[in-house]
């Protein structure tokens, strides 16, 4: 009577244990794909400058929740997890300029300059671990 139970309770055991797996896995995912629709729509579609800076908005404040780091230069790095980076390709001065320079220099100014502009999403990048965006490369379009 005692190896059955004893059975039995290594049983549920082992079965509660794939269920919490399989429900974190679910979960993880299911947030992964919430995250993503917030930027993964950009990608490959005309958007406006004030879209842009929107995205920015967002990419930073995520950051600052998830409390990625930052480098000397002031940049977000990547954390592998949640992080997010966009870059900007500009026609003006065929530079690209990351999403810190432009909030940095004040989202409103950008918007003032380039708000009605269009610019492309041309590259999204993945976390491997999280299936989370963790990079995006917007180019100007026209001037």
């Amino acid at each position: 009577m005692k190896k059955i139970a004893i059975g039995l309770i290594v049983v549920v055991a082992i079965v509660s244990t794939f269920i919490y797996f399989y429900y974190n896995y679910k979960k993880i995912n299911n947030e992964a794909k919430k995250s993503n629709i917030e930027y993964s729509e950009y990608q490959g579609k005309q958007i406006t400058g004030n879209e842009v800076a929107s995205l920015i908005n967002k990419a930073v404040s995520s950051n600052m929740k998830n409390n990625v780091e930052k480098d000397e230069k002031g940049n977000y790095k990547s954390n592998e997890t949640n992080s997010i980076n966009i870059d900007i390709e500009f026609l003006d001065d065929e530079k690209v300029h990351t999403m810190e320079e432009i909030f940095d220099n004040g989202t409103n100014t950008f918007v003032e300059y380039y708000g009605t502009i269009e610019f492309e999403c041309t590259k999204v990048e993945y976390h491997q671990k999280t299936s989370k965006i963790s990079y995006m490369l917007i180019k100007q379009k026209t001037i």
